[in-house]
Protein backbone atom coordinates (compact mmCIF):
# COMPACT_ATOMS: atom_id res chain seq x y z
CA UNK A 1 0.00 0.00 0.00
CA UNK A 2 1.15 3.25 -0.66
CA UNK A 3 2.82 4.94 2.43
CA UNK A 4 0.37 7.92 1.84
CA UNK A 5 -2.58 5.76 2.60
CA UNK A 6 -0.73 4.47 5.90
CA UNK A 7 0.02 7.69 6.75
CA UNK A 8 -2.03 8.81 10.14
CA UNK A 9 -5.11 10.63 10.64
CA UNK A 10 -3.77 14.98 10.47
CA UNK A 11 -4.39 16.74 13.51
CA UNK A 12 -4.74 19.82 11.75
CA UNK A 13 -5.93 20.49 8.12
CA UNK A 14 -3.97 19.39 4.99
CA UNK A 15 -3.58 19.89 1.46
CA UNK A 16 -5.68 17.55 -0.66
CA UNK A 17 -3.32 15.47 -2.89
CA UNK A 18 -5.70 15.38 -5.75
CA UNK A 19 -5.96 19.22 -5.81
CA UNK A 20 -2.16 19.22 -5.87
CA UNK A 21 -2.55 16.96 -8.84
CA UNK A 22 -4.41 19.14 -10.72
CA UNK A 23 -8.00 17.32 -10.52
CA UNK A 24 -9.77 19.96 -8.88
CA UNK A 25 -12.61 19.81 -11.57
CA UNK A 26 -16.40 19.87 -10.36
CA UNK A 27 -17.84 16.40 -10.26
CA UNK A 28 -20.64 16.56 -13.11
CA UNK A 29 -22.76 13.90 -14.44
CA UNK A 30 -23.68 13.25 -17.82
CA UNK A 31 -26.96 14.77 -16.94
CA UNK A 32 -25.53 18.54 -15.69
CA UNK A 33 -26.31 17.54 -12.28
CA UNK A 34 -23.34 18.47 -9.87
CA UNK A 35 -22.03 16.09 -6.95
CA UNK A 36 -21.72 18.06 -4.02
CA UNK A 37 -22.60 15.19 -1.22
CA UNK A 38 -20.76 11.76 -0.30
CA UNK A 39 -22.10 9.54 1.86
CA UNK A 40 -19.32 7.47 3.12
CA UNK A 41 -19.90 4.34 5.11
CA UNK A 42 -16.95 2.98 6.93
CA UNK A 43 -18.35 -0.29 8.09
CA UNK A 44 -21.18 -2.81 6.57
CA UNK A 45 -21.62 -4.30 10.26
CA UNK A 46 -24.56 -3.41 12.27
CA UNK A 47 -25.91 -4.09 16.05
CA UNK A 48 -29.47 -4.58 15.06
CA UNK A 49 -30.91 -6.96 12.29
CA UNK A 50 -34.17 -5.10 11.22
CA UNK A 51 -36.35 -6.76 9.67
CA UNK A 52 -36.52 -4.46 6.27
CA UNK A 53 -32.96 -3.86 6.04
CA UNK A 54 -31.07 -7.56 6.25
CA UNK A 55 -31.52 -11.13 7.22
CA UNK A 56 -31.26 -12.24 10.96
CA UNK A 57 -28.17 -14.40 10.04
CA UNK A 58 -26.09 -11.24 7.88
CA UNK A 59 -22.62 -12.69 6.80
CA UNK A 60 -20.78 -9.33 6.73
CA UNK A 61 -17.49 -8.74 5.31
CA UNK A 62 -14.04 -9.71 6.28
CA UNK A 63 -12.33 -7.03 8.25
CA UNK A 64 -9.46 -7.35 6.28
CA UNK A 65 -11.94 -5.93 2.87
CA UNK A 66 -12.55 -2.92 4.59
CA UNK A 67 -10.81 0.30 3.78
CA UNK A 68 -8.77 1.63 6.82
CA UNK A 69 -9.75 5.10 8.55
CA UNK A 70 -6.98 6.98 7.08
CA UNK A 71 -7.92 5.11 3.82
CA UNK A 72 -11.34 6.24 4.12
CA UNK A 73 -10.33 10.25 5.18
CA UNK A 74 -7.53 9.63 1.51
CA UNK A 75 -11.14 9.47 -0.16
CA UNK A 76 -13.19 11.56 1.55
CA UNK A 77 -10.40 14.60 1.10
CA UNK A 78 -10.26 13.57 -2.51
CA UNK A 79 -14.25 14.27 -3.24
CA UNK A 80 -13.82 17.61 -0.98
CA UNK A 81 -11.16 18.42 -3.96
CA UNK A 82 -13.87 18.14 -6.67
CA UNK A 83 -16.06 20.06 -5.04
CA UNK A 84 -18.22 17.83 -2.51
CA UNK A 85 -19.02 20.11 0.61
CA UNK A 86 -21.21 17.75 2.52
CA UNK A 87 -20.22 14.07 3.83
CA UNK A 88 -22.63 11.62 5.65
CA UNK A 89 -20.94 9.08 7.86
CA UNK A 90 -22.95 6.11 7.26
CA UNK A 91 -23.09 2.19 8.06
CA UNK A 92 -23.95 -0.55 8.65
CA UNK A 93 -23.84 1.64 11.77
CA UNK A 94 -21.12 3.97 11.96
CA UNK A 95 -20.67 3.82 15.41
CA UNK A 96 -19.63 0.57 15.77
CA UNK A 97 -16.13 1.02 14.53
CA UNK A 98 -13.51 1.16 16.67
CA UNK A 99 -12.08 4.62 16.72
CA UNK A 100 -14.46 6.10 14.41
CA UNK A 101 -14.34 9.62 16.55
CA UNK A 102 -10.81 9.74 15.12
CA UNK A 103 -12.25 9.74 11.34
CA UNK A 104 -15.00 12.24 12.56
CA UNK A 105 -11.92 14.54 14.50
CA UNK A 106 -9.89 14.53 11.30
CA UNK A 107 -12.89 15.39 8.43
CA UNK A 108 -13.52 18.12 11.17
CA UNK A 109 -10.80 20.02 11.38
CA UNK A 110 -11.47 20.62 7.19
CA UNK A 111 -14.78 22.01 8.24
CA UNK A 112 -14.61 25.94 7.58
CA UNK A 113 -12.13 25.68 5.10
CA UNK A 114 -13.22 23.44 2.07
CA UNK A 115 -16.19 21.36 3.68
CA UNK A 116 -19.14 22.82 4.93
CA UNK A 117 -20.88 19.99 6.27
CA UNK A 118 -20.41 16.28 8.51
CA UNK A 119 -23.01 14.44 9.34
CA UNK A 120 -23.63 11.16 9.83
CA UNK A 121 -26.90 8.95 10.08
CA UNK A 122 -26.94 6.34 13.04
CA UNK A 123 -29.16 3.33 15.18
CA UNK A 124 -28.76 5.54 18.10
CA UNK A 125 -27.67 2.52 20.13
CA UNK A 126 -24.27 3.61 20.45
CA UNK A 127 -24.79 7.70 20.39
CA UNK A 128 -25.20 7.94 23.84
CA UNK A 129 -21.26 6.95 24.01
CA UNK A 130 -20.34 9.44 21.35
CA UNK A 131 -22.67 12.52 21.12
CA UNK A 132 -20.47 15.12 23.14
CA UNK A 133 -17.50 13.49 20.81
CA UNK A 134 -19.30 14.14 17.86
CA UNK A 135 -20.06 17.46 18.52
CA UNK A 136 -17.18 18.56 19.89
CA UNK A 137 -15.38 16.98 16.64
CA UNK A 138 -17.95 19.75 14.37
CA UNK A 139 -20.84 17.43 13.50
CA UNK A 140 -24.27 19.30 14.25
CA UNK A 141 -26.88 17.28 12.96
CA UNK A 142 -27.16 13.75 13.27
CA UNK A 143 -30.19 11.09 11.47
CA UNK A 144 -31.21 8.56 13.78
CA UNK A 145 -33.56 5.75 12.53
CA UNK A 146 -36.75 5.32 14.32
CA UNK A 147 -39.69 3.11 13.45
CA UNK A 148 -41.22 2.97 16.73
CA UNK A 149 -41.77 3.76 20.16
CA UNK A 150 -43.38 0.70 21.02
CA UNK A 151 -40.88 -1.65 22.78
CA UNK A 152 -41.94 -5.02 21.43
CA UNK A 153 -42.59 -3.76 18.39
CA UNK A 154 -39.16 -2.52 18.27
CA UNK A 155 -37.84 -5.86 19.36
CA UNK A 156 -39.66 -7.54 16.52
CA UNK A 157 -38.94 -5.25 13.77
CA UNK A 158 -34.96 -4.98 14.93
CA UNK A 159 -34.88 -8.53 16.54
CA UNK A 160 -32.95 -6.79 19.51
CA UNK A 161 -34.33 -5.26 22.61
CA UNK A 162 -32.85 -2.13 22.24
CA UNK A 163 -35.17 0.51 21.97
CA UNK A 164 -34.20 2.17 25.55
CA UNK A 165 -30.66 2.73 23.75
CA UNK A 166 -31.83 4.82 21.36
CA UNK A 167 -33.89 6.84 23.41
CA UNK A 168 -30.83 7.48 25.45
CA UNK A 169 -29.01 8.19 22.34
CA UNK A 170 -31.55 10.86 21.41
CA UNK A 171 -31.97 12.59 24.03
CA UNK A 172 -28.11 12.34 24.68
CA UNK A 173 -27.39 13.65 21.49
CA UNK A 174 -29.93 16.72 21.89
CA UNK A 175 -28.47 17.36 25.31
CA UNK A 176 -24.59 17.62 23.33
CA UNK A 177 -26.58 20.62 21.03
CA UNK A 178 -26.72 18.04 17.72
CA UNK A 179 -30.32 18.79 16.06
CA UNK A 180 -31.74 15.91 15.73
CA UNK A 181 -33.84 13.92 12.64
CA UNK A 182 -35.86 11.00 12.93
CA UNK A 183 -35.75 8.80 10.25
CA UNK A 184 -39.27 6.25 9.96
CA UNK A 185 -39.35 3.33 7.22
CA UNK A 186 -43.15 3.35 6.81
CA UNK A 187 -43.90 -0.42 7.22
CA UNK A 188 -47.84 -1.42 6.32
CA UNK A 189 -49.38 -3.22 8.71
CA UNK A 190 -46.16 -2.78 11.13
CA UNK A 191 -45.58 0.93 12.36
CA UNK A 192 -48.82 2.33 10.15
CA UNK A 193 -51.19 3.19 12.48
CA UNK A 194 -48.45 4.80 15.07
CA UNK A 195 -47.19 7.57 12.80
CA UNK A 196 -49.07 10.17 13.50
CA UNK A 197 -48.15 9.35 17.62
CA UNK A 198 -44.79 9.38 16.38
CA UNK A 199 -44.57 12.08 14.46
CA UNK A 200 -46.55 14.59 17.14
CA UNK A 201 -43.50 13.06 20.02
CA UNK A 202 -40.56 13.99 17.68
CA UNK A 203 -42.24 16.77 17.19
CA UNK A 204 -42.80 17.74 20.66
CA UNK A 205 -38.77 17.02 21.62
CA UNK A 206 -37.86 19.63 18.55
CA UNK A 207 -37.01 16.92 15.94
CA UNK A 208 -37.89 16.59 12.25
CA UNK A 209 -39.25 13.49 11.47
CA UNK A 210 -38.68 11.81 7.56
CA UNK A 211 -40.79 9.43 6.36
CA UNK A 212 -39.13 6.62 4.08
CA UNK A 213 -40.52 4.35 1.37
CA UNK A 214 -39.41 0.84 2.15
CA UNK A 215 -36.52 -0.05 -0.40
CA UNK A 216 -35.92 -3.08 -2.17
CA UNK A 217 -32.12 -3.49 -1.85
CA UNK A 218 -31.33 -7.18 -0.89
CA UNK A 219 -32.69 -10.83 -0.03
CA UNK A 220 -34.90 -9.79 3.77
CA UNK A 221 -36.53 -13.27 3.78
CA UNK A 222 -40.05 -11.11 3.64
CA UNK A 223 -41.85 -10.30 0.76
CA UNK A 224 -41.33 -6.47 0.05
CA UNK A 225 -44.72 -5.70 -1.30
CA UNK A 226 -45.75 -6.80 1.99
CA UNK A 227 -43.72 -4.27 3.73
CA UNK A 228 -44.52 -1.73 1.14
CA UNK A 229 -46.89 1.46 2.25
CA UNK A 230 -46.94 4.27 -0.55
CA UNK A 231 -46.16 7.49 1.20
CA UNK A 232 -48.93 9.31 -1.11
CA UNK A 233 -51.12 7.59 1.01
CA UNK A 234 -50.15 8.04 4.24
CA UNK A 235 -49.73 12.06 3.56
CA UNK A 236 -53.32 11.65 2.80
CA UNK A 237 -53.80 10.18 6.07
CA UNK A 238 -52.53 12.09 8.37
CA UNK A 239 -54.03 15.43 6.37
CA UNK A 240 -57.57 14.17 7.56
CA UNK A 241 -56.24 15.33 11.15
CA UNK A 242 -53.40 17.72 10.68
CA UNK A 243 -53.08 20.72 8.30
CA UNK A 244 -49.99 20.06 6.19
CA UNK A 245 -48.15 22.84 4.62
CA UNK A 246 -45.24 22.22 1.84
CA UNK A 247 -42.29 24.38 2.21
CA UNK A 248 -38.87 24.68 0.41
CA UNK A 249 -36.92 23.57 3.19
CA UNK A 250 -34.11 21.45 2.30
CA UNK A 251 -30.76 19.78 3.50
CA UNK A 252 -29.07 18.47 0.53
CA UNK A 253 -30.90 14.89 0.61
CA UNK A 254 -34.17 14.02 -1.05
CA UNK A 255 -36.39 14.45 1.17
CA UNK A 256 -39.48 16.68 0.30
CA UNK A 257 -40.74 18.86 3.32
CA UNK A 258 -44.26 19.94 4.55
CA UNK A 259 -45.04 21.90 7.84
CA UNK A 260 -47.30 20.74 10.09
CA UNK A 261 -49.61 23.84 11.38
CA UNK A 262 -50.67 21.61 14.57
CA UNK A 263 -47.50 20.12 15.83
CA UNK A 264 -45.16 23.28 14.47
CA UNK A 265 -42.49 21.04 12.72
CA UNK A 266 -41.55 19.90 10.08
CA UNK A 267 -42.03 16.22 8.56
CA UNK A 268 -40.29 14.91 5.29
CA UNK A 269 -41.16 12.48 2.80
CA UNK A 270 -38.46 10.30 0.59
CA UNK A 271 -40.39 8.95 -1.82
CA UNK A 272 -38.61 6.42 -4.33
CA UNK A 273 -41.27 4.56 -5.54
CA UNK A 274 -44.32 7.69 -5.43
CA UNK A 275 -42.19 10.42 -6.38
CA UNK A 276 -39.25 10.13 -7.79
CA UNK A 277 -36.70 12.33 -7.38
CA UNK A 278 -33.71 11.66 -9.66
CA UNK A 279 -33.51 14.54 -11.54
CA UNK A 280 -31.74 16.53 -8.50
CA UNK A 281 -29.56 13.85 -7.33
CA UNK A 282 -26.57 15.65 -6.28
CA UNK A 283 -25.25 12.42 -4.31
CA UNK A 284 -22.39 9.12 -4.67
CA UNK A 285 -22.18 6.39 -1.98
CA UNK A 286 -19.24 4.98 -1.60
CA UNK A 287 -19.00 1.43 0.65
CA UNK A 288 -16.79 0.36 3.46
CA UNK A 289 -14.78 -1.28 0.89
CA UNK A 290 -14.25 1.52 -1.43
CA UNK A 291 -16.73 0.42 -3.99
CA UNK A 292 -18.38 3.72 -5.57
CA UNK A 293 -21.96 3.63 -6.41
CA UNK A 294 -23.47 6.38 -8.56
CA UNK A 295 -26.74 5.31 -8.21
CA UNK A 296 -27.99 3.29 -4.77
CA UNK A 297 -30.36 1.64 -6.80
CA UNK A 298 -28.40 0.25 -9.41
CA UNK A 299 -25.54 -1.86 -9.90
CA UNK A 300 -23.10 0.19 -11.39
CA UNK A 301 -19.81 0.62 -9.57
CA UNK A 302 -16.45 1.86 -9.94
CA UNK A 303 -13.50 0.26 -7.53
CA UNK A 304 -11.78 3.07 -5.22
CA UNK A 305 -10.17 0.88 -2.96
CA UNK A 306 -8.21 -0.43 -6.34
CA UNK A 307 -6.86 3.21 -7.54
CA UNK A 308 -6.47 4.04 -3.82
CA UNK A 309 -3.75 1.35 -3.18
CA UNK A 310 -2.04 2.01 -6.64
CA UNK A 311 1.55 2.96 -7.16
CA UNK A 312 0.06 6.92 -8.73
CA UNK A 313 -3.18 6.98 -6.51
CA UNK A 314 -3.89 10.46 -6.95
CA UNK A 315 -3.91 10.35 -10.80
CA UNK A 316 -5.94 6.81 -10.68
CA UNK A 317 -8.38 8.08 -7.93
CA UNK A 318 -9.16 11.20 -10.47
CA UNK A 319 -9.71 8.92 -13.19
CA UNK A 320 -12.19 6.24 -11.39
CA UNK A 321 -13.91 9.40 -10.28
CA UNK A 322 -14.07 10.70 -13.74
CA UNK A 323 -15.66 7.18 -14.81
CA UNK A 324 -18.21 7.03 -11.87
CA UNK A 325 -19.27 10.29 -13.47
CA UNK A 326 -20.18 9.01 -16.48
CA UNK A 327 -21.67 5.71 -15.50
CA UNK A 328 -23.92 7.81 -13.50
CA UNK A 329 -27.51 6.92 -14.88
CA UNK A 330 -30.49 9.14 -15.02
CA UNK A 331 -32.60 7.53 -12.25
CA UNK A 332 -33.43 4.25 -10.42
CA UNK A 333 -36.07 1.69 -11.56
CA UNK A 334 -37.76 0.51 -8.08
CA UNK A 335 -40.71 -1.56 -8.54
CA UNK A 336 -43.02 -2.55 -6.11
CA UNK A 337 -46.05 -4.26 -7.78
CA UNK A 338 -45.57 -7.95 -7.48
CA UNK A 339 -45.50 -10.46 -5.50
CA UNK A 340 -42.19 -12.45 -5.03
CA UNK A 341 -40.02 -9.68 -7.66
CA UNK A 342 -36.67 -10.27 -6.61
CA UNK A 343 -34.99 -6.97 -5.10
CA UNK A 344 -33.52 -4.30 -7.42
CA UNK A 345 -29.93 -4.61 -6.21
CA UNK A 346 -28.72 -8.22 -4.49
CA UNK A 347 -26.74 -6.06 -2.00
CA UNK A 348 -28.25 -4.74 1.44
CA UNK A 349 -28.30 -1.10 2.17
CA UNK A 350 -26.05 -2.03 4.97
CA UNK A 351 -23.52 -2.86 2.55
CA UNK A 352 -23.95 0.31 0.35
CA UNK A 353 -24.26 2.88 3.12
CA UNK A 354 -27.51 4.82 3.80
Amino acid sequence: MNDAVRAPLPRQPQPIPLAQAGAARPLIDAFQRRITYLRLSVTDRCDLRCSYCMPERMRFLPKKEVLSLEELYALATGFIARGVTKIRITGGEPLVRRDIIDLFSALGRRLGHDLAELTLTTNGTQLATHAEALAKAGVRRVNVSLDTRDRAKFAALTRRDSLPQVLEGIAAAKAAGLKVKLNVVALKGVNQDELPDLIAWGHSQGHDVTLIEVMPLGDVEQERLDQYLPLDEVRRSLEACWTLKDIAYATGGPARYVEIAETGGRLGFITPHTGNFCSGCNRLRVTATGQLYPCLGRGERVDLRAALRSEAPEANLAAALDEALRIKPEKHHFRMDARGAAPAVARHMSMTGG
